[in-house]
């Protein structure tokens, strides 16, 4: 995969900032007895594991590590030069350890993303270590109120540091929006991070015990990162497996499975030109891609029916939403998008269904992925028509702006449609549309 130049020298820079801070720890640090050596090994090697054993999070491209725990309470009980030292073996090492076992050489694939791993987490350590030096002081014994609002203060600047350093090569590379990235992981993840800095000083104050009290915190630190892998394994499983429900569709109603696809693409390019932030596209997305997977309790005679439907097959085709919704609304990762799923066929004049939902009555996701599925159905060769031609689809939605759509939604479709042939041929990355406009 090829790197984009502006990664190439934020990589280069942070990577020359963490060389020299590594220098300066080394020049620093003192392992002036036995007991210093026996913490700087142990936290190494459960940094290490923590470190290979992190979290990944597809929905969101991040990855959330127990290190952060072991790193902090590194700095509070050893000091910053050797918690910057700790830091720097322990993620080499991990990092070379993961990419051990890759078909692809080192050289080709691995340098940049270690080179960035690791010189993230040193400087984030480094800097957060200077509320030390501004304070004169080299470890921390929370031994009053002010220790832990240093501890604190430490962590929120570690926190920071760490979230602004990834969002922004993730920002670079994958060209999202920085901030409104920035903001939504600060606010998905900030209770996960304060059970870690918890943990860090769980950690500090066991130590204040015996080097051996350390091992007493293992088990909570351990108990926090098994339950929250396996909460998001559940969560991502729980979407893989309803995305993969609407996908097998295709197996009994082609044009369901493909019109499902084409909608939540189309109803993302709607959501930008509209100005919505990167959260609220990706609910849409969510959403429109399983907007129709209620239809698996639609009988073959109704789904399948060549020609138009009689009122009461419409009665049973009219349900469908409605089970589209019960379907998803148990699961945490649907259940802020369920109501768009019920709604998505309501219309703007009161004339849809479930509910006869009218004007700002629906939920403005489900009014944005209506534009795009209305589209798509005009579009489209259905059972019984032969799709309309572009210039026909386009004077239909005209004549449904303040009917059965949303007028200012229709008119950001509208925009898209004119625009097309540029967004058809960036749909596989539609956030590059986006940082190109």
């Amino acid at each position: 995969m090829r790197v984009p130049l502006p990664a190439v020298l934020y990589i280069t820079v942070l990577t020359v900032a963490a060389l020299v801070a590594v220098g300066v720890a080394v020049a620093g640090s003192e392992f002036d007895s036995i007991e210093i050596v026996s913490l700087f090994v142990i936290f190494s090697i459960l940094a290490v594991f923590a470190e290979l054993y992190a979290t990944w999070i597809p929905t969101y491209n991040w990855e959330i590590s127990s290190s952060i725990a072991i790193y902090l309470a590194a700095l509070f009980i050893l000091g910053p030069h050797l918690a910057v030292l700790l830091v720097f073996v322990a993620s080499l090492l991990s990092e070379i350890f993961l990419r051990a076992n890759t078909d692809e050489p080192l050289q080709t694939s691995g340098i940049l993303p270690i080179a960035f791993n690791v010189s993230q987490l040193v400087l984030t350590v480094t800097l957060s270590g200077l509320l030390f030096r501004l304070l004169q002081m080299d470890t921390l014994e929370l031994a009053r109120a002010t220790d832990f609002a240093l501890a604190v203060a430490v962590f929120a600047v570690y926190l920071a540091l760490n979230l602004t350093f990834v969002t922004a090569i993730v920002s670079i590379t994958e060209r999202k929006p920085f901030l409104s990235s920035l903001v939504r992981s600060t606010r998905q993840f900030i209770m996960q991070y304060w059970v870690l800095c918890v943990s860090a000083l769980l950690l500090t104050a066991l130590y204040s015990i015996t080097v051996w009290h350390v091992f007493l915190a293992l088990f909570p630190l351990t108990l926090v990162h098994v339950s929250f892998r396996g909460y998001v394994r559940l969560q991502t499983e729980a979407r893989n497996t309803f995305e993969r429900i609407s996908q097998l569709l295709d197996a009994r109603d082609h044009y369901t499975a493909v019109h499902s696809a084409e909608v939540a693409e189309l109803a993302m390019e709607i959501a930008w030109e509209l100005g919505f932030s990167q959260q609220d596209v990706e609910q849409v997305e969510i959403a429109a891609r399983v907007h129709d997977i209620g239809k698996i309790a639609v009988p073959d005679a109704i789904l399948l029916k060549p020609g138009p439907l009689n009122e009461e097959e419409w009665e049973k085709m009219r349900e469908h939403p409605v089970v589209s919704a019960e379907l998803i609304s148990g699961l945490e990762i649907y259940s802020s998008v369920a109501d768009a799923v019920r709604h998505e066929h309501e219309r703007w004049d009161g004339t849809g269904y479930p509910d006869g939902l009218k004007g700002e009555e629906i939920p403005l996701l489900a009014r944005v992925i209506a534009a795009a599925d209305i589209y798509n159905a005009l579009s489209t060769d259905r059972p019984y028509r032969k799709a309309f031609s572009r210039d026909q689809t386009i004077e239909m939605i005209k004549e449904m702006r303040g009917a059965e759509l949303d007028p200012e939604i229709a008119q950001a479709l509208l925009r898209v449609i004119e625009a097309m042939p540029a967004v058809q041929s960036r749909y596989d990355d539609p956030w590059a549309q986006r940082a190109e406009a």
